[in-house]
């Protein structure tokens, strides 16, 4: 499926409420479209939205969002400078008792939700993408690429932008007694942002 080019982002974010290009809009509260300035040339990347943000229907207002932007204030990148999306706009999840535990997008499902995120690019026309996390970084630059070999390097993003891939935020939240390094190296990738400006 091809991407709705040349489309507002209100317009987008309009259409993609009523998104069924996959099954996970049948559990998932609302589509979790992305949002920031139309101006941003930040453009940061996660994998989906998480319980808190389904719920909200806003991206990053969670526990991971708390711990990005303690990691963009620490490396002098300001949040609402920054436009936030995931690859995938629906949560998926793995309903346990009351809770509903993150479950990672499969393969198909970051596929059918594609089109929303270069749609979302198309828009904005950012300076440069901030790829949080392995499943955002191989739907941007391939199934070969690696976070863990590749992050905090500067690289040729999609069309006239420069990525930067990082882990994401969540993984600080699972570091147990590794969660300050955790921290300290989003950080260190994160910083290398505001140099690409």
């Amino acid at each position: 499926m091809t991407a709705p080019h040349g489309r507002s982002l209100q317009s987008l974010r309009q259409e993609a409420a009523g998104c069924r290009r996959c099954d996970l809009w049948q559990s998932a509260t609302q589509t979790v479209f992305g949002e920031g300035p139309k101006g941003a040339e930040v453009v940061m990347v996660g994998e989906q939205p998480g319980d808190r943000e389904d719920v909200e229907g806003r991206p990053f207002v969670g526990p991971a969002g708390r711990v990005l932007d303690d990691a963009m204030r620490e490396a002098g990148i300001d949040r609402s400078a920054v436009y936030l999306t995931n690859a995938v706009k629906h949560f998926r999840f793995e309903q346990r008792g009351t809770r509903r535990i993150h479950k990672t997008p499969a393969g198909r499902q970051v596929t059918a939700c594609l089109p929303w995120f270069w749609a979302e690019l198309d828009a904005l026309s950012p300076q440069v993408v901030v790829l949080l996390g392995a499943v955002a970084a191989k739907a941007v630059m391939g199934a070969d690429f690696r976070v863990s070999r590749q992050h905090g390097t500067a690289l040729p993003g999609p069309g006239e932008t420069t990525a930067l891939a990082t882990a994401h935020p969540s993984s600080v939240l699972r570091g147990g007694d590794q969660r300050k390094r955790r921290m300290a190296e989003l950080v260190a990738d994160l910083a290398v942002v505001p140099t690409l400006l």
